[in-house]
């Protein structure tokens, strides 16, 4: 099966020092299997941080003061604007890990899942009811076995 051609940009930034973070090229590649077959071109920004920005960031845009694993911010784009824009992720680095910790996941894995569960967010995909968690927790389960990571769930 051939698959569709895919532009995808995606700027990866750091607020936090790098070490024992997945390189943007990793973030990159998460997130294109998540669009794959899905679109066919968009810009999306990723953004990994601390707890202090993730929690400022979640009171601000969600009204919780705690910081949270991923934050997906779907672009509003005027009537009339047509452009690739996807949105914005943000991931909170420690939040990640600890959650990694806590479940016994590989750190890379939960990485991958989240910037595909993100990605699927940024998408119009959500999880409001069981139906469409079920059907977006089947998704990324088949998008996490193409990248060789287990079950998330």
């Amino acid at each position: 099966m051939s698959r569709k051609p895919l532009d995808l940009d995606v700027g990866v930034s750091y607020g936090l020092p790098r070490k024992g973070l997945p390189a943007a090229v990793s973030f990159r590649r998460w997130a294109e299997a998540a669009a794959r077959d899905r679109i066919r071109r968009g810009d999306l920004a990723i953004r990994v941080v601390d707890a202090k920005e993730g929690r400022a960031l979640n009171r601000h845009y969600r009204g919780k003061d705690y910081a949270t694993n991923v934050l997906s911010f779907p672009v509003d784009l005027p009537e009339g604007v047509n452009l690739p824009l996807l949105g914005d992720l943000v991931i909170c680095a420690p939040v990640v890990a600890r959650e990694a910790r806590e479940q016994g996941k590989d750190l890379a894995a939960h990485y991958a899942h989240l910037t595909v569960h993100g990605v699927l967010h940024l998408l119009g995909l959500d999880h409001d009811d069981e139906r469409e968690a079920e059907a977006m927790e089947l998704l990324e389960r088949e998008i996490l076995a193409g990248l060789g990571f287990p079950d998330p769930y």
